[in-house]
């Protein structure tokens, strides 16, 4: 698919005169639009080509909207997931690809039931990471984003998803690499989503608390320990804040998987932009040499403005 962009402003290109690209590597339809989504939605508006790759369809996954959570829904899951997808891939204005894994589901009990059969958290490393250089190789990303060792959040697929990530970094860019078809690529920097951590959460609490409404983090944060370990792997900020809403839009085209009267838009936009209006990564690869706490996503590369004749991308 061959796009252009809607305006014809200046864009950022790297030192061959090509656009910058940013491959963001999801776990679930709904991930790409809560992790990273504002950071993503600035880089389109300056021409950078956003590949997002969704590595399971999301089967699993609850109905979180009560409106939405009927027999009907439930049974066609698999189909609303991809058509939410599809809804918020149009307002971020990425490019989206589907790994082609089926969701694991986060299981509970004690003892934990066993993965389900065939799911992605029990697919072999190498085969999944095979796919992903395959697209590696095929974009060629300056930078990718994905989970870190815990995967945020210690859902089965989420891990999976930090674990494929990181080996298909590796693969893409050996020339060695059995079964990966294309062109080596190495990836120039590869980061860590970390928006959500303490130090966010204190500020949004304090600036609710500053005009008199009720914080959705107080409970959170009185069993939340200062953690100066996490704080110490925050090296990049990006500004987005104007684009927190672009963010939201998009999150709420995952309509069964969000209340939108719920967490997730409990503090006003103003507010946030106010309080935090970055979104937040650890760098944790780089080929090129830059100095950290960074604000760009792109900091160290050779970039320069080019024009919108440049803008020219094949997938």
């Amino acid at each position: 698919m061959t796009r252009m962009p809607s305006d014809p402003h200046p864009l950022r290109v790297d030192a061959d005169g090509v656009p910058l690209r940013l491959l963001a590597v999801h776990a679930h339809p709904d991930d790409e639009s809560s992790k990273g989504a504002a950071t993503v939605a600035r880089y389109v508006a300056e021409g950078v080509q956003v590949l997002v790759v969704t590595c399971t369809g999301g089967e699993r996954g609850d109905i979180l909207n009560p409106a939405l959570d009927t027999p009907e829904n439930w049974a066609d899951i698999a189909t609303l997931r991809a058509s939410e997808m599809a809804r918020a891939r149009e307002i971020l204005g990425v490019q989206q690809e589907w790994l082609g894994y089926v969701d694991s589901g986060l299981p509970q009990g004690d003892p934990l039931p066993p993965l389900p059969e065939g799911c992605f958290a029990l697919a072999e490393v190498d085969e999944a990471a095979g796919r992903l250089a395959g697209i590696i190789r095929r974009f060629r990303p300056h930078v990718l984003t994905t989970y870190d060792e815990n995967g945020g959040y210690p859902h089965p697929d989420h891990v999976q998803n930090h674990v494929i990530s990181m080996r298909a970094v590796e693969l893409a860019a050996d020339s060695g690499a059995a079964g990966v078809h294309g062109a080596p690529w190495g990836v120039l920097k590869v980061y860590y989503h970390m928006t959500f951590h303490r130090s966010r959460a204190l500020a949004l609490d304090a600036v609710m608390h500053e005009h008199g409404l009720e914080s959705p983090y107080r409970e959170r944060l009185r069993g939340w320990p200062e953690d100066p370990t996490q704080a110490a792997r925050l090296t990049t900020f990006v500004p987005c804040g104007d684009y927190f809403a672009v963010r939201d839009d998009a999150l709420r085209a995952h309509a069964t998987q969000v209340d939108p009267g719920g967490f997730w838009f409990a503090v006003p936009l103003t507010l946030q932009q106010k309080a935090w209006p970055t979104e937040d990564y650890q760098l944790v690869k780089s080929r090129v040499a830059t100095t950290v706490p960074e604000d760009d996503l792109f900091a160290g590369l050779d970039t320069h403005q080019g024009s919108v004749d440049a803008w020219f991308y094949s997938i």
